[in-house]
């Protein structure tokens, strides 16, 4: 599973699940904290359609963590000030990327709680839909 599906899964999902797979890492493995969670801005990039040109509507606020398991550094970065978020989700990506035999489980874990998070939007997007007008049959 590649790092970006993982993380919006994880971001979007259950965070009391993301909680659970940190818990087993912490008991299991040194967590080295090379950088604590901490605030910054990142400039927004936009492609403008009609004239294919890049700029920069302004700037988000982002929380960034850097964790280090068995030698391989995990980052977690989240937008807005959630500093245990961005700490589960270098943990996680650390112990991805260490190879942790834990995270042969987890694979399944994430694609189940993709579908959840696909259901949830599906129900949400049909109850948008119920209200939606048809212009069309307006002028009969």
């Amino acid at each position: 599973m590649k790092r970006r599906r993982r993380t919006e899964i994880l971001i979007n999902g259950s965070q009391k699940r993301t909680e659970d797979m940190v818990h087993v890492i912490d008991e299991h493995y040194q967590v080295k904290v090379i950088q604590e969670p901490e605030s910054g801005l990142v400039m927004v990039k936009v492609r403008e359609t009609s004239q294919n040109s890049l700029f920069y509507p302004g700037e988000v606020l982002v929380t960034e963590c850097k964790v280090q398991i068995k030698g391989t550094i995990g980052i977690g970065i989240v937008t807005g000030d959630q500093p245990e978020l961005a700490y589960n989700l270098a943990v996680i990506d650390a112990a991805f990327e260490a190879k942790l035999p834990e995270t042969i489980g987890w694979v399944r874990l994430l694609e189940n709680e993709e579908k959840l998070i696909l259901e949830q939007r599906a129900a949400a997007s049909h109850t948008i839909l119920k209200t939606k007008v048809d212009f069309e049959t307006m002028d009969v």
